[in-house]
């Protein structure tokens, strides 16, 4: 075993079984019902995918998409109706997961950072001069990010960036043909988000004040000055969609008066709200507007799966065809400029990223691509949607997962926590949830309380309560589990990254008899330590966020709450076998929670398997870590939960 002296640039240290006295030994154990499904290499879930996020130029005569170029995504560009693939980009480090078209369909443009530093670059290249990729905002330390690409001034975008003032972002008018910029509205320290009309004019923005709350600032032209025309609590949101098409009103998703999101029309001169839409079980998700005419056409909500509320006659009829093409939730990823074709991703708990081409007129489909085609559906198993309440009678929205052929009963199980916190768990396909399933265990997704997506108090319940009420949620999840038989009580294990990273070192400091291993990718392991670390460009938004709901370290009442609150200070109450997973470069939990937890267990002479890689930052981008970090995690779990290993039994033929 390697010695913990920091990240090298491969620390790798294999999981083995714990002889530490502090520690309960456990046994790897057969399981009960053995999946039926053939064991799928773990290249079929975490290598790069085939193809993937395919976009048509705005004439609709060529398809990018991104695809792997010895062995590193890149961008690569065909004609629409057929034809060789050709490289465009030859990123031989991180890879290029995602671009999009200029207007004028002139260039291709991506954003990249370094190493994983999330200082993103926007570069582009000409579909037509392969290889000649240029940078467009060559700035050291500064972090650039599209606000908007209007149709109306195709030859440039507007950029955000954090050039003049490292902790807040000013929007630049950046030429694309020439690479210059042009400072076309300054942040005086408070603004979160700028928005762009129709004509390509920043004219609206989204403000915080000192105590967290929200302020929509709007103005006639860009020659005047901005002026409040509403005023949004912390918990009523708030968000700018996007301009109506006389440009009168914003389209916002508002909570004000009610639990749930909903979609209005804010008539900037009086400040009044328009209720356009709202859900009975959902947090709007967005709306659909027609990019061509500026028109409402629908709005999407997230519940256990994804609804589509359509406006529009011809737009429902889009959405009814497309159900007849896939049983997943679509997505339209891409249209040309007359939005006469769409390109459709389908997203699916067993068939990741079937992508079709789809003829809006005739509803004709034809398939482009499946991200994964190695992958057979039938050995992948079912994402069933689940409601666990919570002990306070909170619901509890969950995914479960059983392994193909299971008979789901006392099944090891592992506690998948979402990272955020505010985000949430979704049904579709997942690879860590796929593996997990393949390898043999049930597992189990919660959306607890600070998931996004389920009304203002699921996600305020969260405020204050990390290590609290959050960590119940997911004990609740578990003993519901176990109370139907699904869950061997003596088999469950917790994995997540980032806040799912800190749920797991809770887990085995505050609750360590319920668990009987531990994940921690990317987890925190002291709230203060994390918060005076966090980037310059996140102290605008930490009132309405972080201190909110956790506290501000310099607030002598908030510190020790936050202390109380920290894995990190609890370190003597682990006995449970934990293997932790970093990030070298990752600018969001840095490597210092991951060391000073490692250096604290091994201080105290017990052993813990840490992984910690260069070049990486909140998650392993480069297939080889990630595959590197989940063959410890299948070896680790098998260990200590008893479930499949490759080491174990013969690899699937394809």
């Amino acid at each position: 075993m390697r010695e913990f002296q920091g990240c090298a640039p491969s620390v790798m240290v294999s999981s083995r079984q714990r002889t530490d006295p502090l520690l309960i030994p456990r046994q790897s154990l057969p399981l009960r019902t053995m999946t039926t499904a053939p064991l799928l290499p773990l290249a079929h879930f975490f290598d790069n995918p085939e193809r993937v996020g395919a976009r048509l130029s705005p004439d609709g005569s060529l398809i990018a998409l991104v695809a792997p170029r010895d062995g590193v995504l890149n961008v690569w560009v065909r004609p629409r109706e057929g034809g060789p693939e050709r490289p465009l980009t030859n990123d031989r480090d991180r890879g290029v997961r995602s671009f999009f078209w200029s207007r004028d369909g002139r260039y291709i443009l991506f954003l990249q950072d370094a190493g994983g530093d999330e200082n993103f670059h926007v570069y582009a290249v000409d579909p037509h001069l392969p290889d000649q990729i240029r940078d467009l905002t060559p700035f050291a330390g500064v972090r650039a990010g599209i606000v908007a690409a209007p149709r109306a001034t195709p030859r440039r975008v507007l950029v955000s960036m954090n050039l003049r003032e490292r902790s807040v972002f000013d929007v630049y008018a950046l030429t694309l043909a020439t690479g210059r910029v042009v400072r076309v509205a300054e942040n005086p320290g408070n603004i979160v988000s700028w928005h762009a009309d129709r004509t390509g004019a920043i004219r609206a923005a989204r403000a915080q004040t000192p105590a967290g709350d929200f302020e929509i600032l709007a103005r006639a032209s860009v020659n005047d000055a901005f002026t409040v025309v509403a005023e949004y609590a912390n918990e009523d949101g708030g968000y700018v969609l996007g301009y109506v098409p006389d440009q009168a009103k914003l389209w916002v998703g508002s909570a004000r008066g009610a639990d749930l999101m909903r979609l209005v029309a804010l008539d900037l001169a009086t400040g009044d709200e328009e209720i356009l839409d709202e859900d009975e079980f959902a947090d709007l998700s967005g709306p659909i507007i027609s990019d061509r005419t500026g028109e409402l056409l629908g709005a999407a909500y997230l519940r256990d799966r994804l609804v589509v509320h359509a406006f529009d006659a011809r737009f429902g009829e889009d959405v009814a065809a497309l159900s007849k093409i896939h049983p997943g939730d679509p997505g339209i990823a891409s249209q040309d400029a007359q939005e006469s074709t769409w390109i459709v991703s389908f997203d699916d708990d067993r068939d990741p990223g079937a992508t079709y081409v789809v003829d809006r007129a005739t509803h004709d489909a034809q398939l482009l691509y499946r991200s994964r085609p190695w992958l057979v559906p039938e050995h992948l198993a079912a994402m069933t949607p689940e409601s666990i309440p919570a002990r306070d009678g909170l619901r509890l929205p969950s995914y479960l997962t059983l392994p193909v052929g299971s008979d789901g009963q006392g099944l090891p199980m592992v506690l998948y926590v979402h990272g955020g916190p505010w985000a949430r768990d979704a049904w579709g396909y997942d690879p860590t949830v796929q593996f997990l399933a393949n390898r043999g265990y049930a597992v189990l997704q919660v959306n607890y309380r600070g998931s996004t997506g389920f009304g203002k108090h699921h996600m305020h319940a969260a405020e204050r309560e990390f290590a609290g009420k959050m960590h119940d949620d997911l004990i609740d999840g578990v003993n519901w589990a176990i109370a139907r038989g699904i869950a061997d009580p003596a088999r469950i294990g917790i994995y997540g990254g980032s806040y799912g990273g800190y749920a797991a070192l809770v887990g085995v400091t505050f609750t360590p008899d319920v668990f009987a291993c531990a994940v921690s990718y990317v987890g925190p392991s002291s709230l203060v330590t994390l918060t005076r670390s966090f980037p310059a460009y996140w102290r605008p938004m930490l009132a309405s966020t972080w201190f909110r709901y956790v506290g501000d370290p310099e607030n002598p009442d908030d510190l020790a709450d936050m202390e109380r609150r920290s894995p990190l200070n609890r370190v003597d109450d682990i006995r449970t076998p934990l293997l932790v997973i970093q990030g070298a470069n990752d600018p969001r939990v840095t490597q210092q929670e991951s060391d000073q937890i490692v250096a604290a267990l091994r201080a105290r002479g017990v052993p813990v398997d840490y992984i910690c890689k260069e070049g990486e930052g909140h998650g392993f981008v480069k297939p080889e870590n990630r595959m590197e970090a989940y063959a410890a995690i299948e070896q680790f779990f098998g260990t200590h939960l008893g479930g499949r290993t490759l080491a174990a039994a013969p690899a699937a033929t394809d």
